[in-house]
């Protein structure tokens, strides 16, 4: 897919979806709290034109370097910012924004660029350091996990945040293995899995669950959304949408839970029989069941298969 300042970057999931549940208006401050490769801002700028402003939010150098040339034609109504999302209520009121954004999206994603460039370690399919590090200001790499972390600890990571079943038999033989030699790259993180007798779901790699737990962990990605989830909707002006497109369940689990939360009258325990913890609904659900991508969509675009989509409105 070519923009407009004619560079290449990837499909962006959803967009349609997105813009639908967001309703960008011309006047409209919105926020792309993960922004990778730009392809979600320039469908909520081309939605709010002419004067729809976005600010772009991301941890990763890399990232924010390569949506600054994908966003060249739009730079006059983009702000960047490099942040977690779960730090955006700060960033606002150095942007003018202390009062909330009109319009929010995250996209739990992992961009295709981490995915397919070597040196980031994400991928088992190509061979690479065993980094992973989404914000490269971490200190502690997949390789770190594998290499210094007890048996139980590895497996805990492996089964929690990747539902591997097997989670027990890959962190044995990772730890047989680094007796021998560390294992510093994706080839070698892949290989333990296979030596564990490890076999994917047909069309999936043995391997990918391993590397989605690992990832989860160095990145602390369910972390950060809880801690964003807690209060995320004062982000929004009344009347302010947002939208959150998670790619497995447990991230799918989180948000739903706590847009519930958001949009309950009572928090109390069900066994309550009076209501005392003064919670009222802060926002409204725009949909009740997730959005699924159509099969057109997964068709021409393929990493959209497992996407999600849900959103709130702020009451």
């Amino acid at each position: 897919m070519v923009d407009k300042a004619g560079s290449e970057r990837h499909l962006p999931v959803m967009a349609v979806d997105v813009c639908e549940m967001l309703e960008p208006r011309p006047a409209g401050r919105y926020i792309d709290a993960t922004l990778g490769d730009g392809g979600l801002t320039i469908a909520i700028l081309d939605a709010s034109a002419p004067g729809g402003e976005v600010l772009a939010v991301d941890w990763d150098d890399d990232a924010l370097a390569r949506s600054k040339k994908n966003l060249a034609a739009y730079l006059d109504r983009v702000s960047f910012a490099r942040s977690s999302f779960e730090r955006i209520r700060e960033l606002l009121p150095g942007h003018g924004w202390g009062d909330g954004a009109d319009g929010m999206i995250l996209d739990l994603g992992v961009s295709t660029h981490q995915i397919t460039e070597p040196g980031r370690g994400f991928s088992f399919q190509k061979d690479g350091p065993l980094d992973m590090r989404m914000d490269q200001r971490l200190t502690e790499t997949a390789a770190d996990l594998c290499n210094t972390r007890d048996e139980k600890t590895l497996a805990n990571i492996i089964y929690r945040y990747g539902e591997e079943r097997a989670s027990r038999r890959i962190a044995r033989t990772i730890v047989e293995r680094r007796l021998r030699e560390p294992l510093e790259t994706t080839a070698d993180l892949r290989r333990a899995v296979k030596d564990a007798g490890v076999f994917g779901r047909p069309g999936h790699d043995p391997a990918t669950r391993t590397f989605q737990g690992l990832r989860i962990a160095v990145n602390d990605e369910l972390g950060t959304l809880e801690r964003f989830l807690e209060d995320g909707f004062k982000c929004l002006r009344p009347g302010g949408r947002m939208a959150v497109l998670s790619y497995h369940s447990l991230e799918d689990r989180l948000v739903k839970h706590a847009f519930r939360k958001w949009a309950s009258d009572c928090i109390c325990p069900p066994e309550t029989p009076i209501c005392g913890c003064s919670w009222r609904a802060k926002v409204n659900l725009i949909v009740r069941r997730p959005k699924r991508p159509s099969a057109e969509e997964v068709e021409r675009n393929p990493r959209a298969r497992s996407a999600r989509l849900r959103g709130v409105q702020r009451i």
